[in-house]
């Protein structure tokens, strides 16, 4: 009987030791629905659970999106932060919820060390943000989806010609939505339905359905509309 879950071997970029970690089976992925902001919820396995691979030597967590450089004071810094304090632990086999949260806060904090790029930031705090999600923690939730959406306007401000931009301004619609900032969440929207640049099809499709949810998101608590939603039927 085939496992859900593989071993794949790793080389920490910190320490130079080599360790197992697990990923899952393409086949044993079944998501049961997507909500907007791409969190994906599966039935099973969640294979979220096994993206963060800790080194179980120094405690240096990273993902395949991690550079592998390293400078030297960056190295200092992680020692003393993380690995001097460190105790030998296996994150191998199978994991829990907490595991996983443990995992991506050390992935959190090697990356917040190794000064990664804005959006490898930014992804880890949103799948934080969907960690909490899956506990209904709404709380830890929309703490994570405020610092989230701070990273993803970084990058947008500093790196957004180098990615899918549309992609990238409606998550940040979106997440200003589901945090109740409902006419910053339109603006975004609006960017991307109307800037005729943008010919993502996908993108300006979920636009325009996130542009209705938020309208009556607004209407629902008799928030005042803007101008461009009082002439929209």
């Amino acid at each position: 009987m085939v496992e859900p879950l593989y071993e794949i071997s790793v080389k920490c970029t910190y320490c130079d030791n080599s360790f197992k970690s697990m990923k899952v089976r393409p086949s044993f992925k079944k998501a049961s629905k997507t909500d907007a902001d791409f969190c994906v919820h599966y039935k099973g396995i969640n294979p979220d659970y096994y993206i963060v691979r800790i080194c179980p030597y120094c405690g240096y967590a990273h993902t395949e999106n991690f550079s592998d450089k390293w400078k030297s004071a960056q190295r200092e810094a992680f020692h003393e932060k993380i690995a001097k304090n460190w105790t030998m632990r296996s994150f191998g086999g199978e994991r829990t919820w907490e595991s996983t949260l443990q995992g991506y806060k050390l992935a959190l904090v090697s990356a917040q060390i190794k000064e990664e790029k804005s959006r490898v930031v930014a992804g880890l705090l949103h799948h934080l943000a969907w960690l909490y999600r899956f506990k209904g923690d709404w709380e830890q939730e929309k703490r994570f989806l405020t610092f989230a959406l701070e990273a993803y306007v970084h990058v947008y401000e500093n790196e957004g010609m180098e990615l899918n931009n549309a992609r990238l301004m409606f998550l940040m619609g979106e997440l200003n939505r589901r945090l109740g900032r409902f006419n910053d969440a339109v603006k975004w929207f609006s960017r991307i339905i109307n800037d005729r640049k943008i010919m993502d099809a996908a993108m300006i499709r979920a636009s325009r359905e996130q542009w209705i949810v938020t309208r009556e998101d607004m209407l629902a608590i008799r928030m005042e509309l803007p101008d461009e939603m009082k002439q929209a039927t």
